[in-house]
């Protein structure tokens, strides 16, 4: 029996209340000291961020690339592999080296078996809830949108789930694609008494009044705690303006310090933020707004180990991010003392699903929510032979094979498939199913399109692409990581001025002509154009394309030569 056996037979062994052979005994001790983590303090926050709707046990792999520059050189998330290790003193070949990189994936992951899914993160909240009176539990966003269900739920899935998980309090990003009637319901019956639906920087577009409440104060243990609601502030750049056509967003950093004054003026003892503005961004807003005790990021899925200490004129301010994929919870303990935080224990907790038994209710949700679907989730459409992932700053396997299927199923010379950051991995040798690639690409604006557009132009989308993900300063920076492609070759340096980043572009050997036309496919467009055109959905391509290849062999990675990424610490080629 190996280590993952093992463990499972530990778990399934726990949660049916069996007495345990003395060996399994100890092997139950040393899986409870991994989530042993004693209650420090007075003030106790727990805090999940981009589950994408990852109701059951995914396998979920790190980046090898995670690019930092600038003042974000060699430092956290700008860490990767090797370097990440190093950095936060994890030993290698470890539970939690596993959990926060992709070194040795796939035979770590048939070791230690699949992370996150509701039923086991429920079991883990209530654990620590048990041993801190008047814990909130806090909601980071991107939680309503990344599966099947969550699609043909209108989100109502997960909502489900984060009521019975016992959230206390949330921020929305892709929530927003569901639209303003859908959030507003939810917010206005689901969640009203229950789950406090927090956005300082979110206001009306006519008369600039809030959408939604921008904190709530709480009084746990005798101390006073506000909690402030940062929405992702490039909601309508980044998805369709026509979900919120009647909603500004942005970082809104005036009022931010405003609001965190007006708390502290209630009596506020401890402030802390839940923001979805991605980790660059949150520790550039640490270092100039004043009098946050502690940031609770995400966004950008980075799996942080221990808190950023922000210096600002007030004081310090911890910087948090917490993974993605329901893998991690974040625990902050603080201990307040004479109106002010003294002291604080933080642990980013992986969410090891077979070392976690699976909380009964919570189980009998999920199977309520999936059985009507299980038939299509679960058609088999290919199997894998390579590591199919998606997570990097250029290119993911299962990137790749979306772009292949673009090109091949609309006859198209390039294809371009959005960086975004979820989706689940594929270890080799599974069967791929229509599930999984729900997973790639579940969204409210799934159309497929073909356009013919010049050099020029395909240079100028990845001039836009690049400046979002590197330009120097963190505000203008807008989500998401490069956009993958197909077929095209091209160098990029990312610490060069906007417009001059991409050069030598080529296909299939011969340089792009910026006058010559080329056809492009793409999918998830933002116009409403592109919408009302209405082409086939993503996941019918992609599902189509899988049916005839039946195996898909190792993936080549279609990814750009990278100028200055040398010995950088965000940066471990795989070859």
């Amino acid at each position: 029996m190996n280590r993952r056996e093992f463990m499972q037979m530990l778990a399934l062994a726990s949660a049916a209340g069996m007495v345990l052979k003395p060996g399994m005994a100890q092997a139950q001790a040393a899986a409870d000291k991994f989530y042993d983590m004693p209650k420090f303090g007075n003030v106790h926050f727990l805090h999940f961020t981009d589950c994408h709707a990852q109701l059951n046990p995914i396998y979920f792999r790190e980046p090898n690339v995670n690019l930092g520059f600038g003042t974000m050189y060699d430092r956290p998330p700008h860490l990767v592999g090797e370097y990440l290790l190093k950095y936060y003193g994890i030993a290698p070949n470890t539970p939690d080296a596993h959990a926060f990189t992709y070194l040795n994936f796939t035979d770590a992951a048939q070791q230690y078996g699949k992370v996150g899914g509701f039923a086991h993160l429920a079991t883990l909240v209530k654990q620590m809830r048990a041993s801190r009176p008047g814990a909130l539990l806090l909601d980071g966003g991107d939680t309503w949108q990344g599966s099947g269900t969550a699609l043909w739920t209108n989100g109502q899935d997960m909502v489900d789930a984060c009521l019975q998980l016992g959230v206390d309090i949330m921020t929305p990003h892709w929530e927003m694609t569901l639209g303003e009637d859908r959030v507003m319901e939810i917010v206005e019956k689901d969640f009203a008494g229950k789950v406090a639906f927090l956005a300082q920087n979110v206001k009306t577009t006519d008369f600039e009044d809030p959408v939604f409440e921008a904190f709530t104060m709480r009084e746990m243990n005798g101390v006073k705690v506000a909690v402030i609601g940062q929405a992702f502030p490039y909601t309508p750049i980044a998805n369709p303006r026509y979900f919120v056509e009647n909603w500004s967003f942005g970082i809104d950093e005036e009022n931010m310090q405003k609001t965190v004054n007006e708390a502290r003026s209630q009596g506020a003892q401890v402030v802390v933020v839940i923001s979805h503005n991605g980790m660059d961004v949150d520790l550039k807003l640490a270092s100039r707004v004043t009098g946050i005790d502690a940031i609770f990021g995400g966004h950008t899925h980075d799996g942080v180990p221990q808190p950023v200490k922000v210096k600002n004129p007030g004081g310090v301010t911890l910087v948090t991010n917490a993974g993605s994929n329901g893998k991690f919870l974040g625990v902050m303990d603080f201990d307040v003392k004479d109106g002010k935080v003294s002291d604080f224990r933080y642990k980013l907790m992986p969410v090891f699903s077979d070392l976690l038994p699976a909380d009964p209710e919570m189980t009998a949700l999920i199977k309520r929510v999936r059985e009507p679907h299980e038939a299509k989730l679960n058609e088999v459409l290919a199997t894998t032979e390579g590591l199919l992932y998606r997570r990097g700053n250029f290119n993911g396997t299962f990137d790749q094979v979306i772009c292949d299927a673009l090109m091949k199923g609309k006859d198209a010379q390039i294809a371009f498939s959005p960086g975004f950051r979820w989706g689940t991995s594929l270890l080799p040798g599974q069967d791929i199913l229509m599930e999984h690639v729900l997973d790639q690409t579940a969204i409210t604006y799934p159309w497929t399109t073909v356009t013919n557009m010049s050099g020029e132009m395909i240079k100028v989308v990845l001039e836009d692409v690049a400046d979002n993900l590197f330009n120097p300063d963190p505000y203008y920076q807008q989500g998401g990581d490069m956009v993958r492609v197909g077929g095209l070759e091209y160098t990029i340096d990312p610490t060069a001025d906007f417009g001059n980043r991409i050069s030598n572009m080529m296909l299939d050997g011969q340089a792009i002509d910026a006058s010559k036309t080329y056809k492009v496919a793409g999918w998830a467009p933002v116009s409403p154009e592109a919408r009302d055109a209405g082409g086939e959905p993503i996941w019918d391509v992609v599902a189509n394309y899988l049916r005839d290849q039946k195996v898909v062999k190792d993936v080549a990675l279609n990814e750009p030569k990278i100028i200055g990424a040398e010995n950088n610490p965000g940066y471990a080629p795989l070859s």
